[in-house]
């Protein structure tokens, strides 16, 4: 065998899995990771809003592929709670999976990020000030490391791992198939590999790569669910007496008209909103930084609508996949529309959007979301605007920005034991890319708890 560990995907998860193999191995474990991006320091996006504003279909996005991951260049939230981010729990127990994420944030704190606060949302006068208003928060603490410090992060781990571990980027994988004694993986250029354990880590990038392998090896899977919705950018004071004290707030509200739950999902207080590519499909997310010098005047926060489907269709992320589409078709990419026009039933104009008081913090194009979004998905939306209008009053301006759409896929879910290992023994599945996890501190402790797997701890 080539390897011991073979890892495919330099993410959260496969960084942590050989981070860990390396700290608790008491015999030397040659381990490997092969990822179809490029290292930290050479992901750059082209996107400069001068000469290039677009997105211009890279063969791989920096921004969601490389060491790092999707969430590289993310805001650095890492979420301490079973009550969102995946379910790892379900796997591997409540207690353990919180051990777990408190691991990882150690080791985050050790590695650059010491000095960031750790916020928690267990404040009984603001969820009492939602419950009054039929919203619920959900409780959580929530390190927040800024993209500037989340970058330094992960530099430093890689710098760490990189003379004990073999990282080969730019080297996507092709397939994944049983052999003698381990596992044979097939590279792009028509080589392969070898290892006697290997450890899955695609992201959620590497969903329809997934699918594929999982169809091919019998890998019994079952659906799961797409997000759908917008990016909310208003002035940061609306929200400033949430964002001071919680930082990110996770508020669901239950919809009047058709009782579908609509969440708050990755706030960004002070702010950036930006585009990103996922399998050819330009869809918005929000960053924003520890340091002071490069905050904006604006906080930016998701609004989404989750959609899981059953017999006869079970396509979750082709679902979202063709809103985004259309979203690209008529916008060019992201569309903006302000949220007085939306309710007006008006396209918005590069006109209105100058004219607005909240300055957008990424180049969109102006149209109509109603022409884009499901009705009943953009019903719940209004209707959570109003809703949190009353919590934080000036939600509901009219110039508060929206941009679409926002779509977050999630792989379907993977059949997984307690150690997160298929029916193939050996073979295992982590991070975004098993349908289990959802989030950069889940996705991280998924991986510690495979690689003590592996190492028999």
């Amino acid at each position: 065998m080539d390897y011991d560990v073979l890892i495919v995907g330099a993410g959260p998860g496969g960084i942590f899995t050989a981070y860990e193999l390396m700290e608790k191995a008491k015999q030397p474990v040659r381990v490997a990771v092969y990822e179809q991006g490029n290292p930290l320091d050479r992901r750059k996006c082209p996107i400069d809003g001068r000469t290039v504003k677009a997105c211009i279909g890279c063969r791989h996005c920096s921004i969601m592929s490389g060491f790092g991951g999707a969430g590289a260049f993310s805001d650095g939230k890492y979420n301490i709670t079973n009550d969102f981010g995946g379910s790892l729990h379900e796997h591997v127990g409540k207690q353990k999976a919180l051990e777990l994420m408190r691991y990882v944030d150690g080791i985050n704190l050790t590695h650059g990020g010491e000095g960031t606060r750790l916020y928690s949302t267990a404040n009984s006068a603001i969820k009492q000030m939602c419950l009054q208003h039929g919203l619920h928060l959900l409780d959580a603490q929530v390190r927040h490391l800024g993209t500037d410090i989340n970058y330094v992060v992960l530099e430093n781990l890689y710098l760490e791992l990189k003379d004990k571990v073999e990282f080969f980027f730019d080297a996507p994988v092709g397939s994944v198939r049983q052999i003698d004694g381990g596992y044979e993986v097939a590279l792009g250029d028509g080589t392969t590999v070898t290892a006697k354990q290997c450890v899955i880590s695609v992201g959620r990038s590497g969903s329809k790569w997934m699918e594929g392998v999982c169809r091919e090896m019998n890998i019994p899977t079952k659906s799961n669910r797409v997000d759908i919705g917008v990016r909310v950018e208003l002035p940061a004071e609306v929200f400033r007496h949430l964002t001071d004290e919680l930082y990110e707030s996770k508020i669901i509200y239950r919809t009047e008209k058709f009782e579908d739950l609509v969440r708050t999902f990755c706030m960004n207080p002070h702010g950036a909103v930006v585009s990103e590519n996922t399998n050819g499909i330009v869809t918005v997310n929000g960053h924003s930084y520890e340091d002071p010098a490069k905050h904006t005047p604006n906080t930016n926060f998701a609004l989404l609508v989750s959609k899981k489907f059953s017999e006869p269709f079970k396509d979750s992320n082709g679902y979202g996949e063709s809103i985004a589409r259309l979203s690209n078709m008529l916008g060019g990419g992201v569309m903006v529309q302000r949220f007085g026009d939306l309710v007006r039933g008006r396209r918005s104009t590069p006109g209105r959007i100058a004219e607005s008081f909240v300055t957008p913090t990424l180049a969109a194009t102006p149209g109509d979301l109603s022409l884009v979004i499901p009705k009943r998905i953009l019903d719940g939306i209004i209707e959570m605007i109003y809703a949190l209008d009353k919590i934080a009053p000036g939600t509901a301006n009219d110039d508060t920005l929206l941009y679409g759409v926002e779509v977050k896929f999630y792989n379907m879910e993977v059949k997984l034991d307690e150690n997160l290992q298929t029916q193939y023994p050996g073979l295992y599945v982590i991070g975004d890319g098993s349908g289990v996890t959802h989030s950069l501190s889940h996705a991280s402790a998924s991986g510690v708890h495979v690689a003590r797997t592996i190492l028999g701890l």
